[in-house]
């Protein structure tokens, strides 16, 4: 890839100076900066630098509250509520993963219901946190309205994600992350771009028809994965991350991506388990006896293989961006 290349530790300090310029404090700046660069580092791209520009936008509208300190607030013995305060959603968790981790050797299981919140990233960084820390971790996380209930043509759902991080005993944590949606709503915005079409079925346009016209899909709604059953996903995910946290439903919340309108208030769900008490202590043992029945069949590979393969790599040798991509992160830090 031609481009320029940034060890981690200078991206991290230079997108935290990008945010510190469009209204962030240092501390709220320095936490998201550590998870877009992650994000980078992993092969996420639609997780990382990409999103600054309308991070800063956002930021500097006021329709993220870059200076917002989240509060916790203790609704019972192992639930925690979390108000991210209109703020970007990492701090809150940063908050919720700090506070569940004093709860959960006590109690075996808590959770944390996460309101007022925004885009929290990969949602696999947050679950992975909590896995380096000996705990089972899910998260569950609505966004702005993509995709329409099953048979439907109207968004109401978001595309969803929901995350999942196990520790192993030498190895880094199993993490599963996935979006609901059958292909990434980027995927669609990339083909748009290029001047290209999508195949049939990724997309249905505003009247719920299958298309092929990027634009008419970015119109309409994404076909969820599994059809039905990931629109019922998509459902169970909703009621999880938003009724259960009270935040704004999909249909409720504005865009991720513009600087325009309300704050999304969105919420996410995050739950951690010791598995020790739950297992008698053989946890690991069977874990690994699991997974080394997978890796037995030639050609298996565990989930998460690629990403740790490309944060190895860039961990040594730094994260390659494009000019362009540069050029508009320099701008954005000169910005006054």
């Amino acid at each position: 890839m031609n481009g320029v290349t940034y060890p981690l530790e200078e991206l991290r300090s230079i997108v935290a100076k990008v945010l510190m310029a469009h209204n962030t404090s240092e501390a709220n700046a320095r936490v998201v900066a550590r998870a877009l660069v992650a994000a980078e580092a992993d092969g996420l791209g639609g997780h990382g630098l990409s999103r600054l520009p309308s991070y800063c936008g956002q930021a500097g509208s006021g329709k993220v509250n870059g200076h917002a300190v989240p509060r916790v607030f203790e609704a019972a013995p192992a639930a925690l509520r979390v108000d991210a305060r209109h703020g970007f959603g990492f701090p809150a968790l940063a908050l919720a993963i700090e506070k569940l981790t004093a709860v959960v050797p006590n109690m075996g299981i808590a959770a944390a219901a996460v309101m007022n919140s925004h885009h929290c990233g990969a949602a696999g960084y947050h679950v992975e946190e909590l896995a380096r820390r000996g705990f089972l971790g899910i998260l569950f996380a609505n966004t702005p309205k993509a995709m329409a209930p099953w048979g439907g043509y109207a968004g109401v759902f978001g595309t969803n994600p929901i995350a999942f991080a196990a520790p192993r005993r030498e190895s880094d944590p199993l993490v599963i992350d996935l979006s609901l949606s059958k292909v990434a709503r980027g995927k669609i915005m990339a083909a748009g771009q290029k001047g290209e079409t999508i195949p049939k079925g990724w997309a249905l346009d505003k009247k719920g028809r299958e298309t092929s016209d990027p634009a008419a899909a970015l119109e309409g709604t994404m076909v969820p994965m599994g059809d039905a059953k990931g629109a019922a996903l998509a459902l169970m995910v909703e009621i999880m991350a938003a009724a259960l946290t009270a935040a704004n439903f999909g249909y409720e919340a504005s865009s991720f991506f513009t600087a325009d309108g309300p704050p999304p208030a969105v919420g996410q769900l995050l739950i951690a388990f010791d598995p020790r008490p739950f297992s008698g202590g053989a946890f690991e043992d069977r874990l690994e006896a699991l997974l080394a029945a997978i890796l037995t069949q030639e050609g298996c590979r565990l989930p998460g293989d690629r990403r740790l393969r490309l944060r190895r790599m860039a961990e040594a040798e730094g994260v390659t961006i494009s000019q362009s991509q540069e050029e508009q992160m320099l701008k954005l830090a000169n910005a006054t």
